[in-house]
């Protein structure tokens, strides 16, 4: 099963930071304290991830809000999987991840984010790092 990385929990819970800023003496904005209170709970017991199912309802749903922010798909319309290459040198995909994209859920496309920003290797982060940037500009679809 995917995990939700530490890092995206960060993210969403800056995300909820903006949209509902904190007010002295207030208590947290829901989303915000849900998060929060994951996140506290990863750090303590020292973890980077953390199963979606594992989540509360609260934390998933204020998690799935930001993750509905973020570009789908990491695509830069330079396919080399439709050329026989196992990973996309324009992406960094594998074949499998690119032909079941749209079947994926938020949590699995999230954990492939992070694995082909990890890597680096993939053009959309060298060659044509131009090309992603534009793409990030572009409204969001779910084409694989």
């Amino acid at each position: 099963m995917a995990t939700i990385h530490i890092t995206d929990i960060e993210s969403a819970i800056n995300y909820w930071r903006i949209q509902q800023p904190p007010t002295t003496g207030l208590p947290l904005a829901q989303p915000l304290q849900a998060l929060a209170e994951v996140y506290g709970v990863m750090v303590f017991e020292r973890q980077d991830g953390i199963e979606e199912a594992r989540l509360p309802d609260e934390a998933l749903q204020a998690w799935l809000a930001w993750y509905v922010t973020t570009p789908d798909t990491p695509c830069i319309a330079i396919c080399s999987t439709s050329q026989g290459d196992e990973v996309c040198k324009g992406c960094g995909r594998s074949f499998a991840e690119v032909q079941y994209w749209t079947q994926m859920t938020p949590v699995e496309k999230r954990a492939t984010w992070r694995r082909i920003t990890t890597d680096g290797n993939a053009w959309r982060f060298s060659k044509y790092a131009e090309r992603a940037t534009e793409c990030l500009l572009l409204p969001a679809t779910t084409t694989a």
